[in-house]
């Protein structure tokens, strides 16, 4: 039996971990947030801050795009297209100045298979409306982000930090037009390490250094431009930087004492990254909690141990993690996918599993959480794993899954009456689906409404 993972854990390395998903829906390569936080860290030593505010920046890098799962449906409502290409493209942008560069990236963003005519003129609307989308989107966020920082224990620094990442040094950014030193120091950090780790990792340092000279005084705060300047040639932070053991070098880096996150704090982080998963698209609200739910009231019902009910309501909470990779243009999708498309949508429980499992003790709930779409007549995906590789935890997870996505509106369809659900689920007993846990749900619906669910999934805490 899989059970919970060991009760010893870093909090840097769940963190950590989980912050490649938030590179994923940011249109980053996976480890964004980690080398942000490998050369924030070492301004940090040449601005000779304090353990604190090293400790509080360090938690701040990581968790710097914890709210931009927020603004993608409204990214893809605005400019009609793959919102995580345009998070990916407009990181090369320097958006607060008209510009030729700016009106290709319209181009291409703005309403694709359109014809050129149609596009020009959205594109000129937009152009009209930045600042006013600019500051909706981005203001969502940073809300967003210094909550969940809060939600998970984090300082209140480290909080405000993550809200002011975007303000620029002339009072051009946002959320609110704070300028000079009015902006924290820790956010002029991030600024400053988040676009030295974009242009240094997809084109070069020397471009990436040369992007900080050239904004320095309207994006950047120039005593930190100045420092940045000095890594032109530092040969071992670039090193680092480019090593495949990156995040090991970050967890290594981590200010003071490494702090051990209690099993509660554990539970607050998957119930918090389970909130940004679900915020991506208006279509999965609280689906990861819903899975959750369902998937305590099966493992109660079966019986299983305090632990694993533990196990398999994190799982849950974290089993479609992967899907912050997918664009809304496919999840929001009113008709059926595309091959490419559907290729790109098998892709989620690979990325759940990849992340997952990057957290020490966390192998066997990647496992698990990776899948949650696999089948017991091994028809399911990615892998095709058949019913004697699926263990009893999988198998929840699978039904809870299917239970919660039918009860659920979909761009596609209309949600499905609970009794309507479970008989259609009952076709697939023991072929798709394991017929002891249908079971347990059937039972326990028959007696549990949604609000009742919502309480036993808070009570498995």
């Amino acid at each position: 039996m899989l059970t919970a993972p060991d009760t010893t854990i870093r909090l840097s390395d769940v963190v950590s971990a989980l912050s490649a998903a938030l590179d994923l829906t940011e249109g980053q390569p996976m480890g964004h947030a980690i080398r942000s936080c490998l050369v924030g860290m070492r301004i940090a030593e040449e601005m000779q801050l304090s353990q604190q505010e090293s400790s509080d920046l360090y938690y701040a890098l990581l968790l710097k795009d914890a709210g931009c799962s927020t603004n993608s449906a409204r990214m893809h409502q605005i400019l009609g297209s793959d919102d995580i290409r345009a998070k990916r493209e407009v990181k090369f942008e320097d958006w607060t100045r008209p510009s030729l560069s700016g009106l290709r990236y319209l181009l291409r963003n703005v309403l694709p298979g359109k014809s050129l005519l149609r596009r020009f003129v959205k594109s000129v609307v937009l152009g009209a409306e930045q600042k006013r989308n600019n500051a909706e989107v981005i203001g969502a966020r940073c809300e967003r982000g210094a909550e969940i920082a809060r939600k998970i224990g984090l300082s209140e620094n480290t909080a405000q930090a993550i809200r002011s990442l975007d303000e620029h040094w002339s009072g051009a950014g946002y959320p609110d037009h704070r300028q000079k030193e009015e902006i924290p120091l820790l956010s002029r950090i991030m600024n400053v390490s988040q676009t030295l780790e974009v242009f240094a990792n997809g084109r070069s340092p020397a471009e990436a250094v040369q992007v900080i000279s050239e904004r320095s005084g309207r994006w950047f705060d120039p005593e930190i431009a100045r420092i940045v300047r000095t890594f032109h040639d530092d040969d071992p932070l670039w090193e680092k930087f480019f090593s495949s053991e990156a995040r090991e070098h970050v967890l290594r880096m981590e200010p003071g004492a490494a702090v051990t996150a209690s099993q509660e704090r554990v539970d607050n982080i998957c119930d918090a990254f389970a909130g940004i998963i679900d915020a991506k698209s208006p279509y999965t609200y609280n689906h990861s909690l819903g899975v959750a739910a369902a998937a305590v009231e099966i493992a109660g019902g079966l019986g299983l141990s305090e632990q694993t009910v533990t196990f398999v309501r994190r799982a849950a909470l974290l089993h479609d993690i992967g899907k912050l990779s997918v664009s809304n243009a496919i999840l929001e999708k009113p008709g059926k996918l595309d091959e490419e498309e559907w290729d790109k949508m098998k892709m989620h429980p690979v990325y759940t599993k990849v992340i997952v499992q990057k957290i020490s003790g966390f192998e066997n709930m990647a496992f698990v959480a990776g899948a949650h779409h696999e089948r017991l007549d091994g028809k399911g995906y990615p892998e095709g794993l058949s019913a004697e590789k699926l263990p009893l935890t999988a198998r929840i997870l699978c039904v809870a899954d299917v239970y919660q996505a039918l009860t659920e509106k979909r761009p596609y369809r209309e949600s499905l009456p609970k009794n309507v659900v479970l008989g259609m689920m009952a076709k697939d007993s023991s072929t798709r689906l394991d017929s002891q846990c249908l079971d347990v749900l059937k039972q326990t619906n028959s007696s549990t409404d949604v609000a009742a669910r919502q309480k036993a999934h808070a009570a498995g805490k």
